[in-house]
C-alpha cells in the first residue's frame, strides 16, 4: 500500500490524499483528534457555575453541554489540533499494511 517515501511524523500531503483509502485514514484520525478535543474540553464546563448565569443554567444547559464540548473540540481539530492526528494516521497506516500482509501471506499459504 505504500507508494512513496513518507516522512515519519509528516502531515499528508494532496497527493497522497488522492488515493481515497488513505483519504478515509487521514479523515478518521482528524476525527479523532476533534473526539479527543472534545473530552478534555469537557470538564472545564463542569467547573463552571451556571445557575447564576445570564441563561440560568438547568437540565436543557447540562443537556446541550457534551455536544458544545464536541464542538470545540471539532473546532480546535480544524485549526490544526494538538498534532495528534499526524502520528495516528501514520499508525494506522501501519496497522492496516501489517493487515494485508499478513491476509496476503495467509492466501499465499493456503494455495501452497
Amino acid at each position: 500500500m505504500s507508494s512513496g517515501v513518507v516522512v515519519q511524523g509528516a502531515k499528508p500531503g494532496p497527493a497522497e490524499l488522492a488515493d481515497p483509502a488513505k483519504a478515509k485514514v487521514w479523515k478518521t484520525a482528524r476525527d479523532f483528534e476533534a473526539m479527543v478535543l472534545g473530552q478534555l474540553v469537557a470538564p472545564m464546563f463542569a467547573t463552571v457555575e451556571t445557575s447564576k448565569g445570564m441563561f440560568g443554567g438547568g437540565a436543557a444547559e447540562e443537556q446541550w453541554r457534551p455536544m458544545m464540548s464536541q464542538e470545540i473540540g471539532k473546532h480546535v481539530a480544524k485549526g490544526g489540533g494538538l498534532g495528534l492526528a499526524v502520528p495516528v494516521y501514520h499508525q494506522m497506516l501501519r496497522a492496516q499494511e501489517a493487515a494485508d500482509a499478513a491476509k496476503k501471506a495467509a492466501l499465499q499459504e493456503a494455495k501452497e
